[in-house]
């Protein structure tokens, strides 16, 4: 017998689902604690936004939607994303959307199918299923929707239940956003993230990010030793701004520290468009231990996000830039990888390092170990491809017997989608009840020890592990 939409994602055994419904009942009205996403700022700063048609908000800044379809043949100039060069795309969203409702069925069983059900149902209180019949009706409703005033993002925000919301930012930014954010009379808490990854990780347009650096810290950044300090100055600014986390992202979880004398040689080469692939590398693993050190003296949370090959297409990278789908997993290590980080900072009760990876098989075998040993270590929830019913489950599964759950951080929504914020969290607190319910049910813990653990999975490890209670 089918789930009632009421239970979905609970177990078919009547126990666990009648334990996962009292459970899940605990926690489905808390508030949404975001401390790690990618909701673009602009949405919030102002008392107005427009949100444009109903695929400038679902279909074009969507990743996981155009991936699918391009999968199949389906060209991203046809779903309206914009070409480099400035060449033809499509420009009637009645059109693209049509397109999209008549490949819908891809979707089948993806948690992306999930989350646009629920913020159909639940946001914009559109109960029809996304078919080719269908196509048109739904786009006349959500786009008289998105023309309302209980449908403008701070209402949402509100109605959303989001305690405190992160967004991710450039170490370059000024953050103009939030700074109009602090000076409107609204109320709402949006704190940014501080991501260096452009003038952290040696890439094309580097020496561009060290000009931009030096521009925004006012410090002349001519050799590494002004290059350490004009990183610290942007830090002491985004925690001025409210921030309590960094983010770094890198294909390896290397670390390795460098001579001075080294890193100025590499940090030099890099500003002519000299360093190798090896250099970077290197460099990169040498400053994230370098941002640790840093977080141990400001007490940012520092998290590492670690085994995405970026852009695995260069025809899509070419004609349309980064971001479009085209990342990968890959293979991860971080036992010997991370051990130089930890040998200096693991037992050092400043730092907080929360760490996510792309490799499941590291779950068991490095990532549980490392956590439920390292008092700096905690673990990141289930990421990207694994944000799902079925790899939460297998996270649960293969981390908690070996760190228990607070050794992980909680949950965050990672999203650049602002309407699939809740979406996103009620598949985690459903999927945290009803994992918990099949602990109660086989004896490994009592009802009184899930009672507690829900509440925290669902809200209190986020707010304790980016340093949120204030």
């Amino acid at each position: 017998m089918a789930q009632t939409r009421d239970d979905r994602y609970f177990a078919s055994d009547p126990s666990q689902r009648q334990m996962a419904r009292t459970l899940y009942a605990q926690v489905k009205d808390l508030p949404l604690i975001c401390p790690h996403g990618h909701v673009d700022p602009r949405l919030l700063s102002a008392e107005h936004y427009n949100w444009g048609s109903p695929v400038d908000l679902l279909i074009i800044p969507d990743h996981y939607v155009f991936r699918m379809l391009y999968s199949q043949g389906i060209h991203l100039e046809d779903l309206g994303i914009p070409r480099r060069d400035g060449g033809a795309t499509e420009k009637d969203h009645r059109k693209i959307w049509q397109t999209v409702c008549d490949h819908w069925y891809l979707f089948r069983g993806t948690p992306t199918s999930l989350w646009l059900r629920d913020e159909l149902r639940d946001i914009f209180g559109i109960e029809q299923k996304m078919t080719s019949a269908n196509a048109q009706t739904i786009y006349d409703a959500l786009a008289e929707r998105l023309q309302q005033p209980a449908f403008q993002p701070r209402r949402l925000f509100e109605r959303f239940k989001i305690e405190v919301l992160a967004t991710t930012d450039a170490a370059t930014s000024r953050l103009e956003e939030h700074q109009k954010l602090r000076d409107s009379d609204w109320h709402g808490r949006v704190i940014p993230t501080f991501r260096p990854d452009a003038v952290v990780n040696i890439q094309p347009g580097f020496a561009e990010q060290i000009r931009l650096l030096s521009e925004v810290s006012e410090i002349d950044v001519s050799d590494y030793r002004t290059y350490l300090t004009a990183l610290e100055q942007r830090r002491r600014f985004f925690r001025e701004m409210g921030a309590t986390a960094t983010d770094h992202a890198a294909l390896s979880a290397y670390t390795g520290r460098l001579s001075a004398h080294e890193a100025e040689a590499i940090f030099q080469r890099a500003m002519k468009d000299g360093a190798s692939a090896e250099d970077a590398r290197r460099f990169t693993g040498h400053m994230l231990i370098e941002m640790a050190r840093m977080s141990v003296e400001d007490g940012l949370v520092m998290q590492i996000h670690i085994g995405s090959s970026r852009d695995h297409n260069p025809d899509l990278l070419a004609r349309f830039g980064r971001d479009m789908g085209a990342d990968i997993p890959t293979a991860s290590e971080f036992t010997h990888n991370l051990k130089p980080l930890l040998d200096l900072f693991g037992s050092d009760p400043r730092l907080s390092l929360i760490v996510f990876n792309l490799d499941e098989t590291t779950y068991s075998r490095e990532l549980a170990p490392l956590a439920g040993h390292y008092p700096a270590l905690r673990l990141g929830p289930p990421w990207w491809f694994f944000d799902s019913v079925l790899g939460m489950r297998r996270y649960f599964d293969t981390t908690v017997e070996t760190a228990g759950i607070y050794n992980t951080a909680g949950f965050n929504d990672d999203t650049r989608a602002y309407p699939s914020i809740p979406a996103r969290h009620d598949v985690w607190r459903r999927v945290s009840s009803d994992w918990l319910a099949r602990q109660v049910v086989e004896g490994i813990i009592d009802e009184e020890d899930a009672n507690e653990m829900i509440v925290d999975l669902a809200y209190r490890l986020a707010k304790q592990s980016y340093k949120l209670e204030g």
